[in-house]
């Protein structure tokens, strides 16, 4: 095993919206997702899907942030402190957003989507499409999880 080894990324696009701060985790939300020109041709066929996975490199994290490896869920100090691989933290070693979005519109390089939670000019690493495969059966989840759901509820 090789731990040592760097990857270099390339963005595949770039993200563009008028969310600032917590306005990017309103999923109802609409932002746009410009494709590099030279890299147009691979869109071809993703507007047959409703919903499309997008990973992105969280670019305002900073190095120190990176070296977090423990969170409370959602900066909650009544929750568990946890592993930040078993939370969704930004505050990551490699810091990279994942997101399912709604496919509104593709116009040449350009993507609209409903839900990215993604600030203005995130680099995105890869797009895919959603389907039947991606959904998974009988999840369990913690029970600090289902309390953050039973709140979000009421």
């Amino acid at each position: 095993m090789v731990f040592e080894e760097k990857i270099l990324l390339n963005p595949i696009a770039v993200v563009k919206t008028e969310a600032v701060g917590n306005e990017v985790k309103d999923k109802t939300r609409t932002s746009q997702i410009i494709v590099r020109e030279e890299l147009v041709d691979a869109l071809d066929g993703i507007s047959g899907f409703s919903h499309i996975f997008v990973l992105f490199w969280l670019s305002q994290i900073s190095d120190e942030q990176k070296k977090t490896l423990k969170v409370h869920p959602r900066g909650r100090i009544d929750l568990p402190l946890l592993g930040v691989f078993a939370t969704r933290t930004q505050f990551r070693p490699n810091p990279i957003g994942l997101t399912i979005v709604e496919l509104l519109k593709v116009e040449d390089n350009v993507l609209t989507v409903r839900g990215l939670d993604a600030f203005d000019g995130t680099p995105v690493l890869d797009l895919k499409p959603y389907d039947h495969w991606d959904r998974a059966e009988n999840i369990k989840v913690p029970d600090w999880l289902m309390k953050l759901e039973k709140e979000k509820s009421q």
